[in-house]
């Protein structure tokens, strides 16, 4: 392996998060008992052994909803949390709009979460995409800079197919998000997933309101636990 080789992995182990710990400021969002704090429909959001718990049967829904957090909004952090995907397709809102508080429809930054199909690696877990607005802002493994225009300037960083196999399928996952100023960053089990530098000044969210996705489609669970925020300057 070459030297620079071998500093490019050091890099990118270094700029890789630790999880957060008590002692940092950290503030548990979910008690393990029930959904004080949250608020969603509560015909598909419950809590089951000790988990936030997003279920959709063989009735369909009509529209994306989600489990919204009732205690203010979130603008630069450190997100962490473990979730276990079984089913089509969900995700962390973060920076967001409470577009509709009767339905629980919300707009903003995600950190998508999906599963397998097909016996094909997850397609969309990691990526950011922005419900409700200009979609997909950067791929698995993708460190998009969006210009004050609004296009989109991709940088492969690294093969989403590998950033893939450090994915679980059907299991328990780490996911930490990092929002500071306009840069956002996805990090799944201790990997970097996709990062964006967003400096479309009138689009880029600096703060807003944070939820959970139940997305419209096949029956699906999601789980969510260990939910914690640790605020930036």
């Amino acid at each position: 392996m070459s030297a620079r080789c071998c500093l490019m992995i050091l890099c990118a182990m270094l700029a890789m998060p630790g999880r957060l710990s008590a002692d940092e400021g950290v503030k548990e969002l979910f008690n393990g008992k029930d959904l004080t704090g949250w608020k969603g429909n509560p015909e598909l959001w419950s809590v089951k052994d000790g988990c936030i718990t997003g279920t959709v049967g063989n009735v369909p829904l009509k529209f994306n909803t989600f489990l919204v957090w009732q205690e203010g909004e979130v603008a630069n952090f450190e997100l962490e949390l473990d979730y276990k995907m079984v089913g089509n397709n969900s995700g962390v809102q973060y920076r967001s709009k409470l577009i509709d508080a009767e339905k629980f429809i919300v707009g903003g930054y995600q950190a998508d979460i999906d599963t397998s199909k097909d016996g094909k690696p997850p397609r969309y877990s990691g990526i950011n995409y922005e419900e409700k607005g200009r979609g997909i802002l950067a791929e698995r493994g993708q460190r998009t800079t969006i210009s004050s225009d609004g296009k989109k300037h991709p940088e492969q960083f690294a093969a989403s197919e590998d950033l893939a196999k450090h994915i679980k399928v059907e299991d328990w996952n780490h996911y930490k998000i990092v929002a500071k100023g306009n840069v956002l960053s996805h990090y799944i089990n201790g990997q970097l997933m996709t990062e964006v530098i967003d400096n479309q000044t009138e689009k880029a969210a600096t703060k807003g309101v944070l939820a959970f996705q139940i997305h419209v489609g096949p029956p699906m669970v999601v789980q969510f636990k260990n939910v914690r925020l640790k605020e930036l300057k």
